[in-house]
């Protein structure tokens, strides 16, 4: 087992000066101003003087995150090291970002393969069973391989460049019918991420596509012609269908949720082109290149995951808010529920013990500023405790520079509503503020600064999770529900339960009456 398991974090003494100071940190902001509590990296800038932190705290964070091993951990994580010690895996994802003299060869050949083949398919020479080019792309996956795709797309793409992409990653049939409508089977080409190849959500979407490719050519054909794959499973894929040179490689040390870097990836890179994707690969690799080399007290993942440490453990902060001003990152909080909750909501240590402190917070959000005028009444008035992070981008992506500084003057206005309170006689007026939040400025949102952006979350994780003592990188925990619902679904269609628990057998019960 790895050092920064073997002790649990409230055993550690900085942690015990972090629940000394706790007491005294009241609505106490950055004594030191927001110069001192800022810091840019690349086209990144990160301001957390709005953090209820002050010097002693600081130090007190930093102190934590070296006594827990994290500049060790760091050094593993890049040196393929089996950091996901449950899975008995490394978690290399950092060498899908590498630039290509750098990167291992499997990996370039990969990234070389995918991106000639996104190229083929922007330029038209890639061609369905009769022969026309393609011209609409279906990407069928869910969570991991599915939420970092369609974030990227939907963030970086003008709404004429490529072709058409769109995804699916609910077994609803509802979804299935919504995604398909108005696409032409003969000019469609669906592209199935699953490392296993056997996910169920996905095997049953892309069973239905191949349905719904029937009417252009035979089934092999279809399936040679119609479909490309993602995958750490070749021979599912092969034995699926998809030619050879339509499989592409997912190794079993890139996680899920750490997988657009990958030909997951593949979608953006058809959308946007090569060059883009490839700006998105280096941003993430200009913060990898941080993380991997700066000291805790000024390594920028680290810190986010120290404030949410001291948010979380020593505040009370129960839940955290993302809030971007900006439309196009409106599937932020969403990417960011699943990077967080399922790599940190876990209550083992890493060796094996039940954690005795909270990991991670509940992660939710929406865009703003609607989320203005919905939820923030409870975060300037309600009772409960969260920290929260601004995201706005410096430069507009459009030519209505008046919305843009109204957008802006939002973001701003609200991280002090929330940091300051306002004092009032009347109490229905009263806020009473000391709400922590850090506010992350991009310069603008292209691709280097999503990628940047993105990476800095991954690496935030990382470092929050080995503070814990945790594996970020397993998920036992989504799959006790797949297994019920295997049962379930035969139990749907006929079969008996008498095994079932009383109230799912009534459910069950009561679905047959209606059908």
């Amino acid at each position: 087992m790895f050092p920064w398991g073997a002790k649990p974090p409230e055993q550690r003494a900085a942690w015990q000066r972090l629940g000394l100071l706790a007491r005294d940190a009241g609505h106490s902001r950055g004594a030191n101003g927001a110069q001192a509590l800022s810091q840019r990296l690349g086209p990144l800038f990160v301001d957390y003087s709005k953090e209820r932190v002050d010097s002693p705290v600081r130090r007190a964070l930093a102190d934590l995150a070296n006594e827990s091993g994290l500049p060790e951990a760091v050094a593993a994580l890049f040196a393929g090291e089996r950091v996901n010690e449950t899975e008995g895996r490394a978690a290399l994802h950092t060498e899908l970002r590498k630039p290509a003299a750098q990167a291992r060869p499997e990996v370039r050949q990969e990234r070389e393969r995918f991106l000639r083949f996104a190229e083929d398919v922007r330029g038209g020479r890639c061609r369905g069973a009769t022969g026309r080019p393609i011209r609409a792309i279906v990407h069928v996956g869910i969570g991991g391989s599915h939420l970092g795709p369609q974030l990227a797309l939907e963030a970086l793409r003008a709404a004429d460049d490529g072709p058409q992409v769109r995804f699916l990653a609910n077994i609803d049939g509802a979804a299935v019918e919504r995604t398909l409508a108005g696409l032409d089977p003969a000019t469609t080409l669906a592209i199935v991420a699953s490392k296993s190849f056997e996910t169920l959500e996905t095997r049953i979407n892309a069973q239905t596509l191949r349905r719904w490719f029937s009417p252009v050519a035979a089934d092999a054909a279809v399936a040679r012609c119609h479909f490309a794959a993602v995958t750490g499973n070749a021979d599912a894929a092969r034995d699926f269908g998809v030619a050879d040179e339509r499989r592409f490689s997912l190794w079993d040390w890139v996680g899920g949720r750490f997988s657009l870097w990958s030909a997951v990836g593949l979608p953006v890179a058809i959308g946007l082109g090569r060059e883009a994707f490839e700006e998105l690969l280096a941003g993430a690799y200009l913060v990898d290149t941080h993380f991997a080399g700066a000291a805790a007290h000024e390594n920028l993942p680290a810190l986010l995951a120290l404030l949410q440490i001291w948010n979380t453990n020593f505040l009370g902060a129960t839940s955290h808010a993302v809030l971007p001003y900006d439309h196009r990152l409106r599937l932020l909080p969403a990417y960011l529920q699943q990077l967080e909750m399922e790599s940190n909501g876990k209550s083992t240590r890493l060796d094996g013990e039940p954690t005795g402190t909270h990991t991670a917070p509940v992660v939710w959000g929406g865009e703003e500023t609607g989320g203005q005028h919905a939820f923030h009444q409870l975060l300037h008035q309600g009772t409960r405790t969260f920290s929260a992070d601004f995201i706005a981008c410096v430069r507009p992506g459009h030519n209505l520079p008046a919305h843009h500084d109204w957008l802006l003057a939002n973001c701003l206005a609200q991280s002090k509503a929330l940091a300051d309170g306002c004092p009032s006689e009347c109490g229905h007026q009263r806020l009473r503020g000391g709400h922590p939040s850090t506010t992350i400025l991009l310069d603008a949102l292209d691709p280097k600064s999503l990628g940047a952006l993105i990476a800095l979350y991954e690496h935030k994780v990382f470092s929050a999770g080995v503070i814990w003592g945790i594996n970020s990188f397993d998920q036992w925990g989504v799959r006790l529900g797949k297994a019920l619902a295997e049962d379930i679904h035969e139990q749907l269609r006929g079969a008996d339960a008498p095994r079932q628990d009383p109230s799912t057998r009534a459910l069950l019960r009561e679905i047959r009456r209606l059908r």
